[in-house]
C-alpha cells in the first residue's frame, strides 16, 4: 500500500522529536488501513509497515498495561508469531529484539489463562499472577527511549535513501 506524507508534515514531526516522528508514519499507516489491522489490511502492507505497527502496538500497549495488557488484549500472535523480532534486529534494535523473544517465551507459557474472557477484577488479579511479566515490562520502559530513536533512524535512512517502504514523500 502506497501512503503518502507531506515533506513538510515530516520536517515538523522531526523538529517536534522522535516520539511525533514516528507516529506521524505510524499515524499515517493506521490512517491508511482504516485503523484496523486485520489479514486482509496486513496484506497491503510493507514488511516495513507492518514491523512499524507492531513496535508502536507494542509500546503502546506495554507502556499502558504492560505484556499482561498486550497478550490479553488479543496482540500476542500479531507480536511474537510473526517475526517482528527479527525485524527489530535487522533495524538495529538488537536489546529490543531480545526482550520480545523474552516475552515470546513468556507468552508461550501463559496465552490460555491471559486471553480468557475476564472481569475487570479478575484482569486485574492477572498482573499478581504473573509477577514475572513486570521484569519484561520494567526493562522496556527503561530502553523505549532508545529503542524509538533506533526505529526513527531506521525511518529516516530509508527515506534518505528513497526507499518507499514507509511512505511516499510528497513535496
Amino acid at each position: 500500500m502506497q501512503i503518502e506524507i507531506r515533506e513538510e508534515n515530516i520536517i515538523k514531526a522531526a523538529g517536534e522529536g522522535l516520539d511525533s516522528f514516528v507516529e506521524l508514519f505510524f499515524n499515517a499507516i493506521k490512517e491508511a488501513i482504516g485503523g484496523e489491522l486485520n489479514v486482509e489490511t496486513m496484506a497491503k502492507l510493507t514488511p516495513d509497515q507492518i514491523t512499524l505497527y507492531a513496535y508502536m502496538t507494542w509500546r503502546e500497549e506495554v507502556m499502558d498495561g504492560g505484556v499482561v495488557q498486550l497478550i490479553h488484549n488479543g496482540y500476542g500472535p500479531f507480536i511474537f508469531l510473526n517475526p517482528f523480532a527479527k525485524a527489530m534486529r535487522l533495524w538495529g534494535a538488537k536489546d529490543f529484539s531480545n526482550l520480545v523473544y523474552k516475552g515470546r517465551k513468556f507468552f508461550e507459557e501463559t496465552q490460555e489463562a491471559l486471553t480468557r474472557d475476564c472481569t475487570d477484577e479478575e484482569f486485574m488479579a492477572l498482573f499478581e499472577q504473573y509477577p514475572e511479566a513486570d521484569d519484561i515490562d520494567d526493562e522496556f520502559i527503561e530502553m523505549e527511549e532508545n529503542v524509538t530513536e533506533t526505529v526513527a533512524r531506521y525511518i529516516d535512512e530509508a527515506l534518505e535513501k528513497g526507499d518507499n517502504g514507509f511512505c511516499v514523500v510528497v513535496k
